[in-house]
């Protein structure tokens, strides 16, 4: 690990000095107009944010340091014999900006191994929560639990040159990835399988060694786990889980609190949680037909009426995607490639094809097509894992591959503390008034 977090040091140092030469020619330059129905519509696409490590592009879908997830699936290292990318290889991207070695995929998967010890006090904290809690609330719980551990908190109360925050926010957040499958899988066995002890192998990858601590061992799961976790990883700086852990972290929160903060924002409906939207319309869809085969017909018909109730479709739609998402394209080929005769898994390429057209003919959708949540229930479903509303914790464990790497970032390269202004519904009347009255509107 040493080894690149020396390299993620040069990195920061030389992109700081640019960013201080651009912003010394460049401070007073404008980025864009903001108009006022994204004042009011949740600051839709308004770039107010640094975010380094992806960018989404509205027709090609998230790229990481400008490659594709096609282009990752192609040029990220593999496990031995694997067929998928090692998310351990996308953190090293998104740190590093050049593609890892498989040696140095194998030097994070060791160190993550090395670090991924947990204190008795964070499943203690997480047993005094009854079972019936959602998985994200105990997650969570775990992650606040934890904080006990971080390096940036201890650094920072004994004082510290706030040129060196990025060296204890880097440990604290491999520390933090590390530990993370095992606070997650923690709280499956609690709450799914009657408090079954975990079961690792340390000597496995990240993703494997997670889903052996949940209690699989097919193959092609591990498979599946490693590019679920790879293609969550991250989505730019906006998103409500990413812009959260950012927000919370420039007021330099340390990373365990950071990422709590983003967790809770990921466990929206309208964010992470609509993976498990997903999966249950289908199963409510199902249970209503009478069928586990439904056909396109009945499919259409059953969209149209969530529709006509004031529903939405999830799984469908973007705020900024135009295009399939292809992160749901890459699980389709993962389903091609290992379940093609998969019933749920052939309904949901069924919804594919006749939702987008219904959707369209609204007239009140820009995005049609089906994002990342659209498929994933499905192959989960398919190895057994049928308890849904875990699902977002996948997520989230995913997650924090981007959103820790964003953070060093963040640190190392001296963000500051984000604060946008704020303007009232009177205040923008006045400056219409006022533009209107010069003849500016």
């Amino acid at each position: 690990m040493i080894d690149i977090k020396n390299k993620f040091r040069a990195k920061a140092d030389k992109e700081a000095a640019e960013i201080k030469m651009l912003l010394r020619e460049n401070a007073n330059t404008p980025v864009e107009e903001v108009v006022v129905s994204q004042l009011y519509q949740g600051m839709r696409g308004i770039t107010s944010i640094v975010s380094e490590v992806s960018l989404l592009d509205p027709m090609d879908g998230i790229k990481f340091r400008g490659y594709s997830i096609p282009e990752l699936q192609e040029k990220l290292p593999k496990a031995e014999g694997g067929t998928e990318p090692l998310p351990e290889g996308l953190f090293y991207l998104m740190l590093i900006g050049e593609l890892p070695t498989q040696e140095d995929v194998k030097a994070i998967s060791k160190s993550l191994a090395e670090r991924s010890d947990i204190p008795a006090h964070v499943f203690k904290t997480i047993d005094a929560l009854p079972i019936s809690a959602h998985p994200m609330t105990q997650f969570v719980t775990g992650i606040m639990a934890l904080q006990t551990e971080s390096l940036f908190a201890k650094a920072y109360s004994e004082g510290i040159n706030k040129k060196d925050y990025w060296d204890p926010i880097f440990e604290d957040a491999i520390n933090l990835i590390a530990r993370l499958p095992y606070i997650a899988a923690y709280v499956y066995n609690r709450k799914y399988k009657n408090g079954a002890s975990l079961k690792s192998d340390k000597s496995l990858d990240w993703a494997a060694n997670f889903a052996l601590l949940l209690g699989y061992t097919e193959i092609d799961f591990l498979k599946l786990m490693r590019l679920y976790m790879t293609i969550h990883a991250d989505h730019e700086g906006g998103n409500v889980s990413a812009h959260a852990t950012h927000l919370v972290g420039s007021a330099l929160s340390d990373p365990y609190l950071s990422f709590a903060a983003g967790m809770n924002g990921l466990a929206g409906p309208l964010h992470g949680l609509a993976n498990q939207e997903v999966i249950k319309w289908i199963f409510e869809m199902l249970k209503t037909l009478g069928t586990d085969a439904p056909s396109k017909e009945q499919i259409a018909q059953y969209a149209k009426d969530t529709l006509a109730a004031g529903k939405v479709i999830p799984g469908y739609g973007h705020g900024v995607l135009r295009n399939t998402d292809p992160r749901f394209l890459a699980q389709k080929e993962f389903a091609e490639s290992n379940m093609p005769d998969d019933k749920l898994v052939q309904t949901v390429w069924n919804i594919f094809e006749v939702v987008p057209e219904i959707l369209a003919a609204t007239g009140k959708v820009k995005n049609p097509w089906p994002n990342v949540d659209a498929h994933s229930g499905a192959l989960l479903v398919h190895f057994g894992m049928k308890e849904y509303e875990f699902y977002t914790v996948l997520f989230g464990v995913s997650r924090s591959l981007g959103v820790m790497a964003n953070m060093c970032w963040s640190r190392a390269l001296g963000f500051a503390l984000e604060r946008p202004k704020s303007i009232t519904t009177n205040a923008i009347k006045a400056w219409l008034n006022e533009g209107a009255k010069k003849g500016e509107l």
